[in-house]
């Protein structure tokens, strides 16, 4: 399946409407397009299909308001082989810090700088962890509370989805 990524557009600033929402979709549907992202000003719309259809995500100056979009019936895709089963981070102690949108996860604000944070860490809330790319933007990602880099759950420069966990904080 294949991704797109739209570049801005629109109408210089004002925020995506429904009825816009409902043409990009359509405009998707037929398609191998697994996920669209469209940007103009603050507002961004990110549309994502997978086996269980597609979710459009209407994102306007950090609110998140997700609209089920109905999808016309296909054939059942096959169930995925049988992997073993990871340990969930959920189930250690300590905040996950997640993806706030779909985008390229970088661990460093280049390719010859040394990485934001690394396992052991300490951080402080609002300090920056990585960047998440999107639609060639640099989006900083900050700590959400105090503690110290438990875990980096994602490799550096590689895509990552909305809500994907990126980092455990652990109390420090």
């Amino acid at each position: 399946m294949a991704t797109k990524k739209a570049a801005s557009g629109g109408s210089g600033g004002a925020s995506f409407t429904m009825q816009e929402v409902k043409a990009l979709v359509q405009a998707i549907e037929g398609t191998d397009v697994t996920s669209l992202v469209w940007a103009r000003g603050e507002d961004k719309v990110v549309i994502r299909r997978g086996q269980q259809g597609p979710a459009v995500t209407h994102v306007t100056h950090a609110a998140q308001v997700a609209v089920p979009v109905p999808v016309p019936a296909a054939a059942p895709a096959p169930p995925p082989p049988a992997a073993p089963k990871a340990e969930k981070p959920a189930e250690k102690p300590g905040t996950l810090v997640t993806s706030p949108f779909v985008g390229t996860f970088y661990r460093a604000p280049s390719p010859d700088s040394a990485p934001y944070v690394d396992v052991g860490t300490k951080v402080k809330k609002g300090q920056v962890l990585c960047i998440v790319e999107a639609m060639k933007l640099m989006n900083e990602i900050e700590a959400e509370v105090d503690g110290k880099i438990a875990e980096i759950l994602t490799q550096n420069a590689t895509p990552v989805e909305f809500g994907q966990p990126l980092f455990r904080i652990e109390p420090a």
